[in-house]
């Protein structure tokens, strides 16, 4: 029996309406400044709380090359006495925030191609933070969307995606499934420290989600799944640890280190390199030449970071063809961001054309998808 060849059929996107500016965010963030250096004023004197210094919109798009975001709840998050999402609280019974968003993008990439929900046969909620522990994200997605088989969560932070695109082709060639969708609803400003200088900046929230086929019932235009290969090196320089084991009591909630976390220097040192030689040894063990690949795309966090990493892949500075971004209006969305830029910017890619899916963030985790474009 002749293994069975998974494609990427379709991908579908949801994004929020409400968008944050850097001038929004800069203005929030100093008014928060401006009430907490004066709520401490005499402990700031006396040496017991250490005084903070406000930000800019100029500080921000160079740290990072982010000048807007998507969000879900954009007037709490702007709120100096808030400074993060909020909406009310849904029954049991209605659908839930996480699963109403990875149901739009899902219906999203399902339309795209005239695709029925009750053909795809699992799905897999892979994203950084979920709403709860269980029942899992995906069997309530899979239940809206009236979908028969099985589903499950999985999160490898900022990886989770293509983490999952690899989970789905490695059902389809062992005949466990022959469509699967790799649901990504990513509310990454729910963990997210408003109140952080050097991070309050960083997230968007999104929901991605892609199609992985058996070739044989895929739309003629899909691109298929030369090879993909993951890789985990474990990390403190990123880390969340909230947790219903360690965030239940009232001392525990809400503190920094239950919210998005990192030592960002030492995380650029360390994951460009691993990132870079990842590619190239993975494209070397299929046969593709790094320097030919036609587009790379690459987790959007730091326009830096796919700087330095595409220069390594191409052997020159890459343009915005050859490794288009996304980043700058959507912030870092976590494990959508390198399928929000192949979904963006694709289309204009020819049959027979290579390229790269690439994500990469906390664990360290960092999983390379390499495609070619069918018809």
């Amino acid at each position: 029996m002749s293994e069975i060849t998974p494609v990427i059929s379709a991908t579908g996107l949801y994004t929020p309406p409400e968008t944050i500016t850097n001038d929004e965010l800069v203005a929030s963030y100093n008014a928060y400044v401006e009430l907490h250096n004066s709520r401490n004023a005499a402990a700031i004197a006396a040496g017991e709380v250490e005084e903070l210094q406000p930000s800019s919109a100029e500080f921000v798009e160079k740290a990072s090359g982010i000048k807007s975001r998507h969000v879900m709840s954009k007037a709490p998050t702007l709120d100096p006495e808030t400074m993060g999402p909020r909406w009310p609280e849904r029954s049991n019974d209605e659908l839930s925030v996480m699963a109403e968003i990875g149901v739009k993008a899902a219906l999203d990439a399902l339309q795209s191609v005239g695709r029925d929900p009750k053909d795809v046969d699992a799905v897999l909620c892979a994203a950084s933070n979920m709403q709860r522990p269980y029942p899992a994200m995906a069997i309530e997605i899979q239940q809206a969307l009236g979908i028969e088989g099985f589903a499950f969560d999985m999160n490898v932070a900022c990886s989770s995606a293509t983490f999952g695109i690899q989970t789905a082709a490695d059902f389809i060639r062992a005949g466990n499934a022959r469509s699967v969708l790799v649901v990504s609803p990513e509310i990454c400003t729910g963990h997210n420290n408003m109140k952080n200088r050097d991070s309050h900046f960083i997230f968007g929230d999104v929901a991605t989600a892609v199609l992985v086929e058996a070739k044989d019932m895929a739309p003629a235009k899909h691109w298929e799944i030369v090879g993909t290969r993951l890789k985990t090196v474990f990390s403190n320089n990123i880390r969340n640890n909230f947790g219903f084991l360690n965030a239940a009591t009232p001392e525990t909630i809400g503190t920094p280190d239950k919210l998005f976390v990192q030592e960002g220097r030492k995380v650029f040192k360390e994951v460009v390199p691993m990132v870079a030689s990842m590619i190239v040894e993975h494209a070397g063990d299929l046969g593709i030449d790094p320097a030919s690949l036609r587009r790379l795309w690459l987790h959007q966090a730091n326009s830096g970071m796919n700087r330095l990493i595409s220069q390594r892949v191409l052997g020159h500075e890459a343009n915005d063809d050859e490794s288009p971004t996304v980043l700058d209006t959507y912030g870092n969305t976590s494990s959508a961001g390198s399928i929000i830029a192949f979904h963006l910017h694709s289309s204009d890619l020819a049959a027979g054309d290579t390229a790269l899916i690439c994500s990469f963030g906390a664990g360290y985790s960092a999983g390379t998808v390499f495609v070619r474009k069918v018809a």
